[in-house]
């Protein structure tokens, strides 16, 4: 193998994913054969409580509130944008004309007609640039998604996809961005976890032609943090039954994004099963992968301990066990490796033109939870519509 090249790195916004980035890059030395030796050197944010927490870090050596330092300095090769979605247009267009890669946060816009500026700019570029999506690089996800695409589950007769969060189960918890229409969205929830659960399905070419959609804002007022009351007008919950199609014929497709999800902490999972097996991974038993297969007429289940390598090998020990902060890492070395050629087989981060058909569907729920019926799931190359409040925020939890 040649020797690792240099990639320095700059985060613009430096919440709660850019610090996991500071440990991503400090556990780099894990990884056995990657192409590259990351640097975090630059960090932007209007909070400068927030830019402090880095001065801990040693490699960083620019500290701003103004993102155009970043584009505009020679020592940040890559950029990592963790923006709120309202800023993520106009951000991530700078980047591309600044000629800067980067791996920007999902959903890659705050409605279809901005990931469709996204997806268009950068694919008229020569900048490398992918979204965030790290759940599918826990081992028993990348194991079943290796199986299905191996095509041993014959027949698709149905697949879930979820992600389950109990994060706003508190009804006291104080109202913040993800929480406001303005700067998260109308799509809520889908924007926030929606590129999670349609990472897989859309990488496996299951494009969703039809969805029918139940839409939920169960807490409509929260505390302001300022011992006031605001408004909280985004969708917390949402439940997509879609069909999909692959090269055995039409199925189910249903996918799951929830912010109160009683029951549950911060779970992702699958379920895929086919005429002739079946397979099942959630992150709340993460050692595990569950295998269904046909054997002499019999339906068999079986368990498998998955240990802790995934796409990108490590020296930690196999039996060891995986978690979230791995699967950053495994994301991370997809980006960079893909970046620098070297993916070979791996598992690839979001394209851009995937975060486009996510916003697609997660439009299309929109209007399927409007008009209260099954919608279709327009073509990425279609013409896009723009949605005013009134068109779904009225409908939802009736």
């Amino acid at each position: 193998m040649s020797t690792p090249q240099p990639v320095r790195i700059g985060v613009v916004g430096a919440g709660l994913m850019g610090k996991e980035l500071a440990g991503v890059v400090g556990r780099w030395a894990t990884l056995t054969d990657s192409p590259v030796v990351p640097e975090l050197t630059a960090v932007c944010d209007v909070v400068e409580a927030a830019r402090d927490w880095f001065r801990r870090v040693p490699t960083v050596r620019t500290l701003t509130d103004d993102y155009r330092v970043l584009l505009e300095r020679d020592d940040v090769d890559v950029l990592y944008l963790a923006v709120p979605h309202h800023l993520h247009q106009r951000l991530y267009l700078d980047a591309v004309e600044a000629g800067k890669d980067f791996l920007g946060e999902k959903p890659f816009g705050i409605d279809p007609q901005a990931a469709g500026a996204i997806a268009h700019r950068v694919g008229s570029s020569d900048v490398f640039v992918r979204c965030s999506s790290e759940m599918p690089f826990f081992p028993g996800a990348q194991r079943a998604i290796r199986m299905i695409a191996s095509g041993a589950l014959g027949r698709l007769v149905d697949a879930q996809f979820c992600f389950l969060h109990s994060s706003d189960l508190d009804v006291a918890k104080p109202a913040n961005w993800k929480r406001q229409t303005a700067t998260c969205g109308q799509i809520g929830v889908m924007g926030d976890l929606g590129m999670h659960v349609l990472h897989v399905p859309l990488r496996l070419g299951w494009q969703p032609m039809t969805v029918f959609a139940q839409l939920q804002d169960l807490v409509p007022v929260r505390p302001d943090g300022r011992g006031g009351m605001t408004a909280c007008d985004t969708i917390d919950n949402a439940m997509l039954a879609c069909r999909a199609v692959d090269d055995t014929g039409e199925f189910p497709l249903a996918l799951a994004t929830k912010r109160i999800a009683p029951g549950e902490m911060n779970t992702w999972s699958l379920r895929v099963m086919g005429m002739s097996g079946g397979v099942e991974f959630s992150t709340r038993n993460p050692q595990v992968l569950r295998v269904m297969a046909v054997v002499d007429g019999e339906q068999v289940w079986q368990e498998v301990q998955v240990g802790s390598q995934s796409s990108a090998p490590t020296v930690t020990g196999a039996i060891f066990e995986f978690g979230f902060a791995d699967a950053l890492l495994q994301m991370w070395a997809s980006y960079l490796s893909e970046r620098a050629g070297a993916l070979g087989d791996g598992f690839g981060c979001v394209t851009p033109q995937e975060a486009l058909a996510s916003h697609l569907v997660f439009d299309a729920a929109l209007r399927s939870s409007a008009e209260e019926r099954a919608v279709a799931v327009p073509s990425s190359h279609g013409p896009l519509r723009r949605h005013g409040p009134d068109d779904v925020l009225g409908v939802i939890g009736r």
